[in-house]
């Protein structure tokens, strides 16, 4: 159970013995929901998410901090991963070097560790392509526009057996994709994008489906599903 659903249950002052009562009070609630269990595999496959979103991270700010070098120096390169990378293999070959040797040789070593970063990343995508086509779920949830591989084996292993949810707004809740509700006098009013649930899930469902076209086409011929 959340903790949420638990609190207005404890009596008073907070006490093991009271935080018990409470719990068991609210088990026998009903309507109470509570939190499936997840598998040995599920857990695994989240934790690679995990880790890949790191990763994602780690690189992002690696090109955050050479695009900032690169403009205290008055260069300015056009937005985009891959311009900054064509334009580092460019300027790290050159003949001059606009730079100190100093810098030439951090960019070098900067550069490594982006092509590392992009190999583990790679890595990674790849053995959840695998995934996707070994498990069935997976690979159904793959061939929904705007889900494509990642979500596919992300939403498997989070959601687990889809039987937990009643209807298929309260799994988009759960995701944190519905706006927020404030109803009072039987008078319904539809709030913006509230900020409650899986942020890993929301983010990325969000970032997919806004190119749910060729994109979503390349995923599926990449993954071996179409």
């Amino acid at each position: 159970m959340s903790p949420e659903y638990v609190q207005p249950y404890v009596k008073a002052q907070k006490t093991d013995d009271r935080d018990a009562e409470a719990i068991a009070e609210t088990a026998t609630r009903p309507t109470m929901r509570f939190v499936e269990l997840k598998s040995e595999a599920q857990l695994d496959v989240q934790s690679l998410h995990r880790s890949r979103d790191r990763l994602v991270g780690e690189r992002t700010a690696l090109i955050n901090q050479l695009r900032g070098m690169l403009l205290e120096r008055g260069i300015i390169v056009p937005q985009g991963r891959r311009k900054l990378e064509q334009y580092l293999e460019a300027l790290l070959v050159s003949e001059p070097v606009p730079l100190s040797d100093r810098i030439g040789i951090l960019f070098a070593d900067m550069r490594a560790e982006w092509r590392e970063l992009d190999r583990r990343i790679a890595a990674l995508d790849t053995e959840f392509a695998t995934r996707a086509r070994e498990d069935d779920t997976a690979r159904l949830l793959a061939t929904i526009p705007g889900i494509g591989v990642l979500n596919a084996t992300a939403l498997a292993a989070a959601v687990g057996r889809a039987e937990t949810f009643r209807r298929g707004r309260d799994l988009a809740a759960w995701l944190g994709l519905v706006p927020k509700q404030l109803t009072t006098g039987g008078r319904p009013r539809l709030l913006g994008i509230s900020k409650r649930g899986n942020v890993y899930l929301e983010a990325s469902v969000r970032s997919r489906g806004t190119g749910v076209g060729p994109r979503r086409d390349r995923d599926l011929i990449e993954a071996g599903l179409n």
